[in-house]
Parts: C-alpha cells; structure tokens; sequence
C-alpha cells in the first residue's frame, strides 16, 4: 500500500510524539530506582519478540551483509540508549532531549569523515548555533564549563547516534529495514542484558517494581517498536527535509509534556538555550536555496515593474 507524502508526514509526526513521551516515562522508570541496562535489557526483549513476531519471514533470510551492517548499528544504538538513559537520572527531560536532538548537526561532519561527503556551508553556521544554545540550556555561560555528567553523558549519546545514522545511510541499499531493527533490539537485549548482570546487580532489590514495570513495558512497545515502524514506513514515502524536521519536533513534544507534568519548571535556560538548539536544528535541515532564489526573482521583477511604470509615466 503507497501512501500520500502528507499521510507519510502524520506518521513520522505520530513517531516524533511517541519518542517525545519516552523522555518522561525512562526518567520515572529510573526514578523507581531501575537501572539503565536493566531497563534497556527489558526494553529491547521487549522490541525482540514483536518485530520476530510480525516479520519473521524477512529475519530468516538474513544475509551476511545485513548480520554484520547490523551488528555495527546494533552496537551504535546500544551505545545512544545506554548513555541517554544513565544521563536521565542527571540531568531533566528537556535538557535530554534536545541535546539528544543535536545529533542533527553533528551527523553532517561524521558523514564527511566516513563517507566522505563535504557538509554543506550552513552546517557550520547551524553547528556553532547549536553550540551557543547547549551553553545556555546547561548553565556553561552562568556558571563556568562546569558540564553536569547527566548533559555530558546526553551529548555522547547524540554522538553515537550520528554515527547510527550515517551508518543506516550506508546501508540503506544493501539490507532490508526490519532485518536491521531485529538486529537492534537482538544487540540491544544481549548487551544491556549481560552488562546489567556483570554490573547492576546489587541494584536490584531497590527497584519499585510496581512503579517501574509500565513505564518499560510502554517503552518497548511504543517508543521502540511501534516508533521505529511508523519512521521506516513514514520515510519511504516523503522527503528527508520534511522527515527532518518532523522528527526534531520530539525534543518539542519532551519538553512540554516535561513541563505539563510538573517534572521541571519552565525556565528562561529552558526556553533561550532550548529555542537556539531547536532554530539550529532547523537551520541545518532546511533547504533555504529556493528561497534566496524567490527573493532574487522578486526583486527582479519589482525592478521590472518599477523601470516599466517609469518609462510609462514619461
């Protein structure tokens, strides 16, 4: 079934407002004492069964390409959940997700340096933009380089998932999307599970269960399995700028949903450094090329009409 560019457009919005909601419910998972790995163990075996589930056909005929392209992403991701997740317990979902969302502007230079694409001029200009608002949103400017380890931790997080993307990039015409996704959540559920067991389990007895056990369950349902779908289905049938731009808007959707729930407050930090990252991010995405050619043809074409109504006047 083909879908129109606007019902491809709803489903990467829906996708952007799932994983907005995620922010919130890892912080209560890890505030009911549960511990990142464990937590992403959960999620991933989670996300295992049901993409095993429903596209079992297309994982049994994995190639060699698809195992090893996919282990390299598996790893990547288990990298950007592990570090976004310990962050949480640091730092506020807003700060989280908008640094999170930085890896915007970082994927162009990580693309330069492994597929040896040269980032475009505005990629700088975006870049330092994002730089300023991530010393605003984290006190750098009012307090010193002083970085919290939760921010710190959320922007290797960004980091490793530059690296996912370019890597998704590379592979998108040697593998099939699902097969690449089972190799996630495979990756995801082997390594956060055995580096909870090796590391995490004298945290154990503390976890409330009661309180942390849905939060998870949604999370592997929704912001994982469900989320991923709705991107790989949405992005086959629009555009990468609109896709873009519609994705960045989860670091939007955290931060209200944040704000609307009482986790944090609505500050000045909050809304200058989140408002400058969010405009970088913007920056960086769209395509501002038709629009100076628009205001250069305006222009002509006023002069046009100015010189004619001149020449009619005499």
């Amino acid at each position: 079934m083909k879908l129109r560019q606007s019902q491809a457009n709803g489903l990467l919005l829906l996708a952007a407002f799932i994983w907005g909601t995620s922010y919130t419910m890892i912080k209560t998972a890890t505030a009911a004492g549960m511990p990142a790995s464990l937590l992403n163990g959960i999620r991933g075996l989670i996300f295992l069964i049901l993409v095993t589930t429903f596209f079992h056909k297309q994982i049994r005929q994995m190639t060699k390409v698809e195992f090893k392209l996919g282990l390299a992403i598996g790893f990547f991701y288990f990298c950007v959940i592990e570090f976004q997740t310990t962050g949480l317990k640091y730092t506020t979902p807003s700060n989280s997700a908008f640094l999170t969302a930085s890896y915007v502007v970082i994927v162009p230079f990580v693309s330069w340096v492994i597929l040896h694409k040269k980032p475009a001029l505005k990629a700088y200009f975006s870049t330092f933009l994002c730089l300023f608002g991530m010393m605003i949103l984290t006190g750098v400017l009012e307090n010193g380089f002083q970085l919290h380890i939760g921010d710190a931790l959320t922007i290797a997080a960004a980091g490793f998932c530059s690296l996912q993307i370019v890597f998704l990039e590379y592979a998108t015409s040697k593998t099939r999307p699902m097969v690449i996704a089972f190799m996630t959540a495979l990756f995801q559920t082997i390594f956060c599970f055995g580096s909870s067991i090796l590391f995490e389990n004298h945290n154990y007895a503390t976890i409330d269960w009661p309180q942390a056990l849905l939060p998870v369950i949604l999370l592997g349902v929704f912001a994982s399995f469900v989320a991923q779908t709705l991107q790989i289905v949405g992005q086959r049938y629009t555009d990468s700028i609109s896709a873009g731009l519609i994705l960045m808007l989860e670091s939007l959707f955290a931060s209200v949903i944040s704000v609307s729930l009482g986790i944090e407050e609505l500050t000045l930090q909050l809304l200058v450094g989140g408002g400058i990252i969010f405009i970088s991010l913007i920056m960086s995405q769209f395509n501002f090329t038709w629009l100076i050619n628009y205001l250069i043809a305006s222009h002509r074409k006023a002069h046009h009409a100015f010189i004619t109504n001149a020449k009619h006047r005499h």
